[in-house]
């Protein structure tokens, strides 16, 4: 039994270090720009994919459905999440000129469809060149179980988590201690004051969008190796990750790690009990979690205005 919770532990911390990943994209464009990337599960599904042509052009051929292990050996995993990241901060550039600048600002809420609409675009590409069947990412550790207190776990489970983990104080202390992140902050604290302080508020938003693509781009290739890639794998995983960022409080970076987190390690508690009730618990709580605290449970308090 101890081996079975140790064993649901690791998976829940795995998985909740890309919820809690995503979530945190999720706010860096919320607290920068007050929009989100609802495009977030595309962008997930196509990095995965980049990730995967990226092996597949680093091995030099072989099948591109089936992958030998040797495709992620050394350094080519890590040069093709790299080079996945990069695409995909690329194509954010893209999606906030495109899809989010004309309507910032403006009464309404036209940059959720735009965004969507964006999405539905770019999957279509994906299934052009790629076609709808999921395609399996070797992971650079193999494929033998480990066995930790009795319990089996995957070493990609242990490297997600590593990374994700290191990629979130990365990011941390990028929003607190540079210049950059000082400067996205005081664009999420007022747009029009940080511009009279010489801020360039256009760029500040445009990078935001980058790196939570970016970020999403990275997701993608984490997971593939344990989920396989598919163009449909990101919107499950967004759902999530945007259900944490909720739970934690969007405007609060360190509050959505945690919700991801707590949601990744609630899904594999619940999933010992009963699978096919995980979604039911983890929706009934954010629902719950909302009608108590509408700003999450990190997130800053409204004040009513009289």
């Amino acid at each position: 039994m101890l081996a079975t919770y140790l064993q649901a532990l690791v998976s829940g911390l795995a998985i909740g270090g890309v919820y809690a990943l995503i979530a945190l994209s999720f706010s860096i464009t919320f607290t920068t720009t007050r929009t989100l990337n609802f495009a977030q599960g595309e962008f997930i599904g196509v990095g995965a994919f980049l990730g995967v042509t990226a092996l597949y052009l680093f091995s030099g051929g072989g099948s591109f459905a089936a992958l030998e292990p040797a495709a992620s050996a050394g350094f080519r995993y890590p040069a093709a999440a790299a080079a996945a990241g990069a695409a995909m901060g690329a194509l954010g550039l893209l999606l906030f000129i495109a899809a989010i600048r004309p309507f910032a600002g403006k009464p309404g809420m036209s940059w959720v469809m735009s965004t969507i609409g964006f999405g539905i675009i770019l999957q279509s590409l994906g299934l052009a060149v790629w076609g709808p069947a999921p395609v399996n990412m070797p992971s650079p550790f193999g494929d033998e179980v480990l066995r930790l207190g009795g319990a089996g776990v995957r070493p990609q489970e242990i490297a997600v988590l590593a990374v994700a983990v290191l990629l979130m104080v990365a990011l941390d202390l990028l929003l607190r201690r540079t210049r950059l992140g000082k400067a996205m902050r005081a664009v999420a604290h007022d747009p029009k004051v940080a511009a009279l302080m010489g801020i360039n508020v256009g760029a500040v938003m445009l990078g935001a969008f980058a790196l939570s693509s970016g970020l999403a781009g990275l997701g993608g290739v984490l997971v593939a190796p344990i989920a396989s890639a598919s163009l449909f794998m990101g919107m499950g995983i967004a759902l999530k990750a945007f259900s944490g960022a909720i739970l934690g409080g969007l405007d609060n970076p360190r509050g959505c790690i945690f919700g991801g987190f707590a949601l990744g390690l609630l899904e594999a508690g619940v999933a010992l009990w009963q699978a096919q009730w995980r979604e039911i618990v983890i929706f009934l709580l954010i629902i719950l979690v909302l009608a108590i605290r509408p700003n999450g449970l990190f997130g800053a308090r409204a004040l009513d205005k009289v």
